[in-house]
């Protein structure tokens, strides 16, 4: 009816907004306000600096900035409260720090490891070969755009820095092979060419517009000696156990989500659209035969990290559950959810993480640390 036509349209953000409402106010309770003003201002972005390319001078150029590289300050952190602090004295500190921050509820209580708990492995679970830098807390200097140096390669990439916490979390070791199931646009995929570790790495898409962006990042990015040692493929994620099973050391799936921030913000390609309403009730069943394909294509012992940028604990714990229990009574596989919760303790200075997370972790968009939602959890097949 003509009636019908001339109803005005709800753009995809408000519908986005009002479903976050609806669901994330029951999930986050009273951190929720401040999340979602968090969603809807300007996102906070990290320089992850380019390995391949001389970036001494480009450090010294963000640290003038009064950017720090926030996984070695990480890092430096943790092993000065290992020599120097007493766990009576960590945590005098850590409760004072947050009478401090206003935001304690989001840093677990009693956050302070141990010396046993933050022994050297937690160091060393870390691949420091991964420089990125944040501008502090609060402050909301932009970068320059990336420049090219003398070989035509960029200095650095901008990303949301929460996007390097599933990176480190896989933790590549020398000489693993690698699968970024779901690679596009690419950051991801640099970012695990940044460690400078993986022997081999295939990065696979569904999407060819998409893998095209991923080919621009890595001509952009990395030499060509180390792009041989990529292989880029455009096939469904689902199906990729039955190319390769088995076959790597760790598997890194990046699920297509709702995209929360994107969402909100965005009316271009918003999964909220109305004519997406079936794909978007689809995502979780989506991300766990994703995640089933991940865990199928890892060896004995491999270890795989999932990971969205949504809050929702259906496309997120949930999806864990579900892939776990599949794993064992389908194809008896036996998987090990990995407790991440010393991440939170390192980089708590950085992110702000959800304390009440059932099996991994989450990262908070907060006013003062613009970064996220990222959600990861890593799995390793017993």
């Amino acid at each position: 009816s003509p009636k019908a036509a001339t109803a005005p349209r709800i753009p995809p953000t408000r519908l986005a907004l009002h479903h976050f409402d609806m669901n994330y106010s029951l999930q986050l309770k009273d951190l929720w306000p401040s999340v979602r003003a968090a969603l809807l201002c300007e996102q906070k972005y990290g320089a992850l600096l380019n390995n391949f390319s001389p970036v001494d001078h480009v450090a010294q150029e963000l640290e003038l900035l009064n950017a720090t590289d926030f996984v070695s300050e990480a890092l430096k952190t943790a092993q000065q409260s290992q020599w120097g602090l007493t766990t009576e004295e960590a945590v005098r500190g850590e409760s004072r720090s947050q009478e401090g921050s206003g935001e304690g509820r989001t840093v677990m209580e009693s956050e302070t490891m141990t010396q046993a708990e933050m022994s050297p492995p937690l160091c060393a679970s870390i691949s420091s070969n991964i420089k990125c830098y944040t501008f502090p807390r609060g402050d909301i200097t932009r970068f320059r755009p990336a420049r090219p140096d003398a070989l035509g390669l960029l200095d650095y990439y901008l990303m949301d820095a929460a996007s390097l916490l599933p990176i480190l979390a896989l933790n590549v070791q020398p000489d693993d092979f690698v699968l970024d199931l779901c690679a596009a646009p690419g950051g991801k995929t640099l970012a695990l060419l940044q460690t400078g570790s993986c022997g081999h790495l295939a990065a696979n898409d569904i999407s060819i517009s998409r893998t095209k962006r991923l080919y621009q990042i890595l001509h952009s990015y990395v030499p060509k000696e180390v792009r041989k040692t990529v292989s880029v493929t455009s096939c469904d994620g689902r199906d990729w156990d039955q190319l390769e099973g088995g076959t790597f050391h760790k598997v890194l799936v990046d699920v297509p989500c709702t995209t929360d921030r994107h969402s909100v913000m965005e009316n271009d390609n918003n999964i909220f659209h109305r004519r997406r309403t079936k794909e978007r009730q689809m995502l979780p069943m989506l991300q766990l035969q994703l995640l089933m394909a991940g865990i199928l294509a890892t060896k004995l012992g491999g270890e795989v990290v999932y990971s969205t940028c949504s809050l929702s604990p259906l496309q997120n714990e949930y999806v864990i559950e579900r892939a776990v229990e599949i794993a064992e009574t389908q194809f008896n596989i036996k998987i090990h959810v990995e407790d991440l919760s010393h991440f939170r303790m390192l980089f708590q200075d950085t992110f702000s993480f959800f304390s009440d997370c059932r099996l991994g972790e989450l990262v908070l968009p907060h006013l003062t640390a613009n970064f996220g939602p990222m959600y990861f959890c890593k799995l390793r097949r017993m």
